[in-house]
């Protein structure tokens, strides 16, 4: 079973920035999904340790930055530029399997953090 916790998150206004936070131990695939009212669950960033690319829904390209810290182990979602269209639970998502992980496809998950933007 691999534990993934997640911090960071919060209230902010339109144009902000936050850093949301996921530790899972060992060197395994993570992602980033996020979900709003009403809508389903999406995709929006996804990470492979060793250079092996990232992954950004055309959303939040070019405002949000996934990265790593080897040392940590701990996976970053950098957000910038939010808008109002970003407030969603955030979660974190991970998992061991290279095939399951091209597919964005993540086996274990964390508790989710709400993410707010106020216009």
């Amino acid at each position: 079973q691999v534990q993934v916790v997640e911090s960071g998150g919060g209230l902010v206004q339109v144009g902000g920035s936050l850093r949301l936070s996921c530790a899972a131990p060992g060197r395994i695939f993570m992602g980033w999904f996020r979900q709003a009212p009403g809508k389903e669950r999406e995709c929006i960033a996804a990470f492979r340790w060793n250079g092996g690319g990232t992954y950004y829904a055309e959303s939040v390209k070019g405002r949000f930055t996934i990265s790593g810290d080897s040392a940590k182990n701990t996976v970053y979602l950098q957000m910038n530029s939010l808008k109002p269209e970003d407030t969603a639970v955030y979660y974190c998502a991970a998992t061991i399997n290279p095939i399951r992980a091209a597919r964005y496809e993540y086996d274990y998950w964390g508790q989710g953090t709400q993410v707010t933007v106020s216009s």
